[in-house]
């Protein structure tokens, strides 16, 4: 992204104002945070609008890579809102292993059924999800579940797009406003494969590999035996430079073959 416009900096201000008086309508609230740029900016807004009567929570659960935990633990720092971990094996959750089609509305109630419970026990009013209107044009069932639940979205209910979220963050002086977008683990398999812990490592050791070359947009999407590699055009000279030795690392985790796609 470009550096923001002059021109552009009133106009955020007055977005950045608007999603702070719409938190400071809550008297405290629990901020669903995975470390990604949506949730990174609205903990920082959530910060600035309640101050110690925000809290920011990640679930740590085995569909979460652990760079990415590292990560938010890195940012949160930073933001100065305080963090909870929340130890959350979801794999134990009811049919979630059978990974369904509807994955993503299974996970979403799961996970804000364990927060709600949580901000009742620390005595917060709501609990707040990123989600922008950007995602509202795609398909996420996740959103189905945060509306049942009734999750509090800020960014839908002042109209903030991903790509205002994007300019606030930088402007907020988040390090992660460039961040390229994340998904959990679970969404590297096919719907119907039975998800397992050992599955789910694998992946995440497939994708460390591919992170700690250097490759910053990286996907591994796991076909059994053969590994398809999704990455941006502008890495393919760092696999093609190192193909044998991801062949071999590859190998050793199980996959007999990979695919550049």
């Amino acid at each position: 992204m470009e550096k923001i416009h002059d021109h552009d900096i009133a106009y955020l201000h007055k977005k950045i104002g608007k999603v702070v008086d719409n938190l400071r309508s809550y008297n405290s609230m629990l901020v669903a945070f995975s470390g990604g740029v949506d949730s990174s900016t609205l903990a920082a807004l959530a910060y600035q609008a309640l101050g110690n009567k925000a809290i920011a929570v990640t679930a740590n659960s085995p569909i979460l890579p652990e760079r990415e935990l590292k990560s938010a633990k890195n940012t949160i720092q930073s933001i100065g809102i305080k963090h909870i971990v929340l130890p959350y094996d979801i794999l134990h959750e009811p049919g979630f292993t059978q990974n369904p089609k509807d994955r993503c509305y299974f996970c979403k109630s799961f996970l804000y059924n364990k927060l709600s419970v949580l901000a009742g026990e620390l005595g917060l009013e709501a609990v707040a999800d990123g989600t922008n209107t950007s995602e509202l044009n795609e398909h996420r069932p996740g959103y189905k579940a945060i509306r049942e639940k009734a999750i509090v979205t800020p960014f839908i209910d002042m109209g903030i797009t991903k790509h205002d979220i994007r300019q606030m963050a930088h402007m907020l002086g988040l390090s992660v406003w460039d961040k390229p977008q994340q998904t959990c683990l679970l969404t590297r398999f096919p719907y119907g494969r039975m998800i397992t812990l050992d599955g789910l490592k694998r992946v995440e050791m497939a994708e460390d590999y591919l992170y700690y070359m250097g490759i910053r947009e990286y996907r591994v999407r796991d076909g059994g035996d053969t590994a398809r590699i999704e990455i941006m055009s502008e890495d393919m000279d760092i696999i093609k430079r190192n193909k044998e030795c991801i062949v071999e690392y590859f190998e050793k985790l199980g996959y007999k073959d990979f695919v550049l796609q």
